[in-house]
């Protein structure tokens, strides 16, 4: 008797458990259902008169509510990398694109340069009152930017506003009436040409001497732009880090408003159309025309 009777539990307390077993499988799901759709009420429920302009906000589910919310978030990240760019750098915009090759090979057409103040990270030997190290300066200290001695700066060639701004490396320092030509300058930079021969020697004032890294001349006799003995406060900045291939972007963009704006003969003709509309990128970068070897004659 008791065997059959044990038995016989056994298997009653098996189903029992079995039982109990599906159920609890079964009750999960619907407690996660019953939870989710409490939620849903919850966030349907949010309203401006019970819980305020900021808590709906940030979480009502109206779709245009929930679009502009992205939206003004993707703004605020932008706005807090640019800021924080910014304070690093001290300039703005801290991010330039190239848009020619005169740089080649330390930096190639489309490559995003982040710029900083000239002041800041200053290397050995500066030149007295800037943060700019020369090339000359540079070769007997042992400082290199971008593979070669010297600092690399952006400038405004003549100091004007209206021109497309400048990236090549500043060479050696010049004070007024010097005879630059024949005191510092190589012979190979100046194909020869004598002082008498340059409109900008004597130097008509203290300043640098610049030279794109890929032109055979200096900028100051007719090595790619055309500009005087630049002025340190013509330098809106000095090049520390370059990004390859992201400046594309910037210049893609410049591109197609040039071409909506403007024919593109002009475009190719002065190069100053990229400044006009820089405001086209988010984080504002500017357009960098670093001259190509024979772009001026």
């Amino acid at each position: 008797m008791s065997g059959p009777d044990a038995g016989d539990s056994d298997g009653y307390d098996d189903q029992d458990r079995d039982s109990t077993a599906s159920s609890s499988d079964t009750s999960e799901p619907d407690e996660r259902r019953i939870a989710e759709r409490e939620s849903t009420d919850n966030s349907q429920d949010v309203t401006i008169e019970n819980d305020g302009l900021v808590r709906w906000f940030l979480e009502t589910d109206d779709e245009p509510i929930v679009l502009v919310r992205d939206i003004v978030t993707s703004v605020a990240i932008v706005a807090a990398i640019a800021l924080l760019l910014f304070a690093i750098s001290g300039v703005w915009p801290p991010l330039v694109a190239v848009e020619s090759g005169s740089m080649e090979p330390s930096m190639e057409r489309g490559d995003m340069i982040v710029v900083v103040d000239e002041e800041r990270f200053a290397g050995d030997d500066p030149v007295e009152g800037t943060g700019v190290v020369t090339v000359e300066n540079g070769q007997d200290g042992g400082h290199e930017t971008f593979g070669e001695p010297g600092d690399v700066v952006v400038f405004r060639p003549d100091g004007s506003e209206l021109q497309t701004p400048v990236i090549h490396r500043a060479h050696f320092w010049v004070e007024e009436d010097e005879n630059w030509v024949d005191t510092k300058a190589k012979e190979e930079y100046v194909g020869g040409a004598s002082c008498d021969d340059l409109r900008t020697c004597p130097a008509n004032h203290d300043g640098f001497v610049t030279k794109g890294d890929a032109n055979s001349g200096y900028d100051q006799y007719q090595g790619g732009a055309t500009t005087d003995v630049v002025k340190p406060e013509w330098v809106t900045g000095k090049a520390t880090l370059r990004i390859p291939w992201l400046g594309h972007i910037r210049l893609l963009v410049d591109e197609l408003l040039a071409s909506i704006l403007v024919p593109s003969a002009t475009i190719g003709a002065t190069g100053a159309t990229g400044a006009a509309i820089a405001g086209a990128d988010i984080v504002r970068t500017s357009r960098i025309s670093d001259s190509s070897p024979n772009e001026h004659s």
